[in-house]
């Protein structure tokens, strides 16, 4: 099959924090797209707030450099295994990637995850060994590790033969060996080995005819919704009539209305584009991520892309609490299932159906993470609703039942294993490797998928936030039995009012407080953690009585413990089956399903899911 020379479309994969985004803003500046007066941010492809704030990716976005005669199109993929959709769809667009790997932590599970895929796909791989500067750096074990993860994976003999680059993203510099550290002076030597090592993309017979495939999605206030995608076979040009295949097999023609390319950061609009080109389309408002464009004579619709099930789902309601309504003014179901209907056009690993009631809807997805990001969007978005606790999906197989797994990968201080271990162990964890990073301990688990939902708190408590922990699905195993879902019970306001600083200076020493004083609360509003197992009611609106007897010397002091901050992930995680999660526009509060203190138990037990 022939290929065009001309073009090198190439994924980056990387676990979280490995440089991946620092190496891009390299490339785009070496590659000439800036002035050299320019002002421009630093991890200038994470565009979204949500992502500068966190540090992170969270979606697969396309950019361009060109380096000689040869335009590279590069696809940032995320670096968390709760955002694998995005990961996944990307690589229908890619002939090629980079697997960047940080020098002193080697191979991580998302790096595996997105790697398995790369290599089904018959991808030849360029391995970066980056952050080459670290004082730790253990450049030779790690590259070990990377050998041994491509025998893991069943990777190729031709895919076993990966070329090595050693780059410091941060001073923007590449060289072919640590010896030569001290030496580089730009990215040069990765552009080259781009070119020569990773094929331009294969461009389909012309009987075909055209056809492309729909990866991703964008949207323009002039022009509507924007289809981006490869072009397979043929050739794509302004104005051209196309028949756009959805997935239900129905077929409708359309005139392409603008054709776009990415040069550089930004879209640029052609008349025509060749294939192996990744372009936008505009004029077709109703297709969804998956949906093939072929001629209107000839063509098939390429395979739809396939996307590993989730394994998680979240129930997301309409608020119920005392306080609806006063925050936020998008809370009815109806104002809800569109905002979940748009996301779901957008997110091809996410899932939601409505239940019987309307007033609740499940959300179906890969992990706690995608379900906070969703959260804090649309309350940024001035939505108000409620969250319940993530559970497993679980299947049945051979009449029995059976639960997600996932192998939990963690680097922790040796002074910390016995409690990870002990923790673990609750949760149905099982240790299967170990080894020693000096100082450190590599230690990896199964761990059912329902025992990690709200470890990650615990893990960096234990670990005093040195420790790294990550975690990839390892499929289904048969139920492992009941687990409690938190160890410490609520505490919870009998009664409405405002908090005082006496009531909540006499419930200092029962537990941890999540409020301070002067804070609005309901009755089965929750207020705090209970040291013991069980729920406490406790009245948070009591003030002091005054008499008309002086004492002696003045009262003490009241001072309360600073309350920390209560973020999304967190409350998400924290949550048990019997609680709620009420997100508006500027608070978030825990509550129990039944508020009235009457009509519910304060005994917790296991539980069976």
């Amino acid at each position: 099959m022939k290929t065009n020379p001309n073009i090198r479309n190439i994924a980056i994969i990387a676990h979280v924090d490995h440089g991946k985004t620092t190496l891009v803003d390299g490339l785009l500046r070496q590659s000439g797209l800036f002035r050299q007066n320019q002002q421009v941010d630093e991890r200038v492809m994470d565009s979204i707030d949500l992502e500068r704030e966190r540090g992170i990716t969270l979606v697969a976005k396309n950019t361009s450099v060109q380096f000689g005669d040869v335009r590279i199109n590069i696809v940032d993929t995320p670096g968390h295994a709760d955002f694998g959709g995005e990961v996944e769809r990307a690589l229908e667009m890619v002939d090629g990637a980079v697997l960047l790997v940080d020098s002193a932590e080697g191979p991580l599970p998302q790096t595996r995850f997105v790697l398995k895929h790369a290599l089904a796909r018959g991808m030849r791989i360029i391995v970066v060994v980056n952050k080459m500067d670290r004082p730790d750096e253990r450049a030779k074990e790690v590259l070990d590790e990377i050998y041994e993860l491509f025998m893991n994976l069943g990777a190729s003999d031709e895919q076993f033969d990966f070329p090595v680059v050693y780059t410091d993203a941060r001073k923007q510099i590449a060289v072919s060996s640590m010896e030569e550290k001290d030496s580089g002076t730009d990215l040069s030597l990765l552009f080259r080995t781009i070119i020569s090592h990773l094929p331009g993309p294969k461009i389909g017979e012309a009987s075909e005819g055209t056809s492309m495939l729909f990866a991703n999605t964008s949207y323009s206030d002039y022009l509507g919704r924007l289809g981006i995608g490869k072009i397979h076979s043929g050739t794509i040009k302004n104005g051209n009539q196309v028949v756009l295949h959805r997935e239900d097999g129905s077929k409708t023609q359309f005139k392409i209305s603008a054709l776009f390319r990415y040069e550089g950061l930004k879209p640029v609009v052609v008349e025509s584009a060749d294939a192996g080109e990744i372009v936008l389309l505009a004029g077709l408002e109703d297709m969804r991520i998956g949906d093939s464009v072929t001629d209107v004579e000839i063509g098939k619709p390429r395979p739809r892309i396939h996307v590993e099930e989730p394994t998680i789902t979240i129930e997301l309601c309409v608020n119920t609490s005392p306080l609806a309504g006063k925050e936020g003014d998008r809370l009815t179901s109806r104002v809800l299932w569109d905002r979940i209907q748009k996301e779901l056009l957008n997110n091809v690993s996410m899932k939601a159906e409505r239940t019987q009631t309307g007033e609740t809807f499940i959300i179906k997805g890969r992990g706690e993470l995608q379900f906070g990001i969703l959260a804090e969007q649309m309350r940024r978005e001035g939505y108000e609703f409620a969250l319940g606790r993530p559970r497993v999906i679980l299947k049945e197989v051979d009449g029995e039942k059976h639960e997600p797994l996932d192998r939990v990968v963690m680097d922790i201080p040796d002074e910390s294993l016995g409690k990870i271990s002990e923790r673990l162990g609750t949760r149905k964890g099982e240790m299967v490797a170990m080894s020693n990073l000096g100082d450190r301990v590599r230690v990896e688990f199964n761990v059912p998928s329902r025992g990690l939902i709200g470890f990650r708190t615990d893990f960096l408590n234990i670990t005093r936030g040195q420790g790294i922990m990550s975690a990839y699905s390892a499929g289904y195993v048969p139920w492992k039995g009941s687990m409690l879902d938190r160890t410490n019970g609520a505490i919870v306001a009998d009664r409405a009012g405002a908090t005082t600083a006496y009531a909540l200076f006499n419930l200092d020493s029962r537990g941890k407080l999540f409020i301070g004083e002067g804070v609005d609360v309901y009755e089965g509003m929750i207020v705090g953690e209970n040291n013991r197992i069980n729920d406490l009611n406790v009245n948070v609106v009591r003030g002091k009585k005054l008499t008309n007897v002086r004492a002696s010397g003045k009262d003490d002091a009241v001072v309360l413990t600073p309350v920390r901050p209560m973020t999304l992930d967190w409350a998400i995680a924290w949550l048990a089956e019997d609680e709620l999660l009420e997100v508006t526009p500027t608070h978030m509060r825990l509550r129990k399903r039944i508020l009235q203190a009457t009509k519910r138990s304060v005994v917790r037990s296991p539980k069976e899911e």
